[in-house]
């Protein structure tokens, strides 16, 4: 892969549900993602490069499903990609985007109690 971008925004280790305080900068980075996530075309976007031949998409082939111009989707293709939960390969003059599973399963397992609480007996 060539130009591949880079997350500039990480997940904590630890989960706000781990029953243990998170920290200060580990709440300001989940929120960081979750922001990203919190925004119907980038939900949207998320489907479609998912659903995409290949599990990837250019930002013309993005355009017409969202029904936006394309500065605005380069402009949340640019947050996701920020967020760390989409990854950028520039071939030629177009670039394609595609999900970075890793990051999708580490906001999931963080928003996932752990089992044993949903195990705990109550008195």
């Amino acid at each position: 892969m060539q130009d591949v971008g880079t997350a500039k925004t990480s997940t904590p280790a630890i989960s706000p549900l781990a029953g243990e305080p998170i920290k200060r900068a580990d709440a300001e980075r989940l929120a960081g993602v979750l922001k990203a996530f919190a925004d119907p075309a980038r939900l949207r976007l998320l489907s479609l490069i998912q659903s995409a031949p290949e599990g990837e998409a250019s930002v013309s082939d993005l355009t017409a499903p969202l029904g936006l111009s394309q500065p605005t989707v380069s402009h949340h293709l640019r947050i996701l990609t920020e967020a760390g939960l989409i990854e950028r390969e520039k071939r030629g003059v177009w670039a394609y985007y595609r999900l970075v599973p890793s990051a999708i399963t580490a906001i999931a397992e963080l928003l996932t109690p752990p089992r044993k609480r949903a195990t705990r007996k109550t008195r």
